[in-house]
Order: C-alpha cells, then structure tokens, then sequence
C-alpha cells in the first residue's frame, strides 16, 4: 500500500518515512503544502498523513482542494494544534482522522490501519489471491493453502505488487520504481536476491510453482494451469 507523507519537518518526515517502510509501506514525501497537493491529486495512494501547518499552502486548504476535486483519499491530519476547536476544523476540512504532536508512532500506525479498514470496502477488498497463494492487506500476513508464510516488510510489498499484476511480465525497471521507488537502475542485484528469498519461501515446498522467471524481460507470478 502506498501512503503519502506531507510534513515539512526533516526529522519528523524521516522519522514517518522510515517507520512506514519498516512496517511495509511504500511511501513518498513532500515538504510543503503546494507539492503535497500535487502529489495526492493523482489519487495513486491508500492514504495521506497531512501536517496541518504547512508552508506555501497549510495542510487544511490541501485538504479543502483535494475533496473539493472529489479525491476521497483517507487523510490523517498531525498537528500541534490540539483544542477540540482545531481537530473540529480539521475533520469539518476533510480530514478522515486527527492526531496530536507529539504522538507514538504506534498509535499513528493503528490509526492509519483503521483509515485503511475504512477506505477498503467490502472485506473481500482486502485481499490478494493467485491460485492457493493469499495475501492479507490488513492483517499483513501470507499464507499458501493451509501453510502460512513468513515474509519479511519488503517482501511483502515485492509480493503485493506482483499479485496485482499476476498474469503480466514486471520488469526490473517496473519493480525498481513501484517498490524501491529508484527511478533508474542503478546495476544493483537487490532484485535478484528478494526475488530468490521470495522463491524459496512461496515455491520450494510447493509442487506447483506460481513465480516464474522470463529470459530477457522480468517475472511473472502466475496460477497453475
């Protein structure tokens, strides 16, 4: 899942950025107001932890543009701010959820669960399957059949993105972009070495595989004929 952070703090954006990853997030970043606009009006993510004091544009007319474009994106507002006035304008603004600074990054990441509960629908919504292979988007967990798999943060996002494209060649560049965010291929073998880690972990006790490697072009991961 792929959350955006606009928070023109350096520490506290890191400090989100990094604890997000960690816990299997894809995430990006902005620093003001204007750019957070611009990124969460492509409507590409889960959801959006929106600093409400913001430069160039504070963070409740972002979210006054957003809804006022019919961009429903589940926001999580942080703020200093913590009156009951404040969080009232902060939800009445378009906000999903608000969280007082300074707050536990562990309360921030159960809020941010609960938005995504929200936001996803209908239970079957939270779930990915090829073949016998599942993956909980909530619950985080995989399992093959009856077996559950342990994956590590990073292989789960590896494998979230190829089962949202089962069936289809990703290439190298692909996997870069949407999962280590690197726009450019910097000669690295982190792809080989996750795709071999995740390999042995869905495949090597199974008898039918479902990742497949194709010569020249990337991976497919694919159900059993």
């Amino acid at each position: 899942m792929k959350i955006l952070v606009v928070e023109d703090d350096r520490e506290t954006a890191t400090y989100l950025t990094k604890g997000l990853s960690e816990s299997g997030y894809s995430v990006d970043g902005a620093h003001d107001g204007r750019e957070g606009l611009f990124l969460a009006s492509s409507g590409d993510y889960d959801a959006i932890i929106l600093d409400r004091m913001l430069p160039v544009m504070d963070g409740l007319a972002v979210l006054g543009a957003l809804r006022a474009a019919e961009i429903r994106t589940p926001a999580l507002i942080l703020s200093a701010l913590g009156s009951v006035d404040d969080r009232v304008k902060g939800l009445r603004a378009g906000g999903d959820d608000y969280l007082v600074k300074p707050f536990a990054f562990s309360e921030l990441l159960a809020r941010l669960e609960a938005l995504l509960r929200r936001g996803a629908g209908a239970p079957t919504a939270t779930k990915l399957r090829v073949g016998d292979l599942e993956l909980d988007l909530l619950t985080r967990t995989v399992r093959r059949g009856s077996k559950p798999i342990d994956v590590l943060p990073r292989e789960f996002q590896l494998l979230e993105y190829l089962m949202r494209n089962a069936g289809h060649v990703v290439t190298r560049t692909m996997l870069l972009e949407h999962v280590w965010d690197y726009h450019f291929d910097p000669q690295t073998n982190v792809i080989d070495v996750h795709m071999s880690r995740l390999r042995q972990k869905i495949d090597k006790s199974f008898e039918r595989p479902l990742l497949h490697t194709v010569r020249g072009a990337g991976y497919c991961l694919r159900a059993p004929e």
